[in-house]
């Protein structure tokens, strides 16, 4: 069973896929999050075999929603309206963090220390997501 990962955002969404054993995730590719989303998630799934989803919930340090959440629930039931398969959420607490945007990287100017932020991993932020997703379904 393959799975893909999908770590959404406002401008880019991360994809991972699953080795058909559903027990590592691997870094795919990002796609622009525009009106082919839909569309080009429907190919890849066609193209990879792919039989589920899992989607990056995203919430705050308490614990509730912020506020990217509700696009992320409209872009699931989009995403249940035009495949037929099962779309499970898995938190994606600190994916970011671990997977590159707050890396920061020291560039030496006139001997003064500039500090300029690397752009976020969403390929890496989705394979998290996946990871822990099949970590947890693969040890009950």
């Amino acid at each position: 069973m393959r799975y893909l990962g999908i770590d959404y955002g406002s401008k880019r969404v991360g994809l991972s896929i699953s080795d058909e054993e559903g027990s590592m995730a691997f870094p795919y590719k990002t796609i622009l999050n525009n009106l082919s989303l839909i569309d080009n998630i429907h190919n890849t799934c066609g193209e990879e075999e792919i039989s589920a989803i899992v989607l990056g919930e995203s919430n705050d340090l308490s614990g509730k929603p912020n506020k990217i959440m509700g696009s992320i629930e409209e872009f699931k039931r989009n995403l249940e309206a035009e495949l037929d398969i099962p779309i499970y959420f898995q938190k994606e607490f600190m994916t970011s963090l671990y997977s590159g945007e707050q890396q920061m990287k020291n560039i030496f100017n006139d001997k003064k220390i500039k500090k300029e932020k690397i752009q976020k991993d969403d390929r890496g932020a989705a394979t998290l997501i996946l990871q822990r997703y099949l970590d947890k379904k693969n040890n009950k």
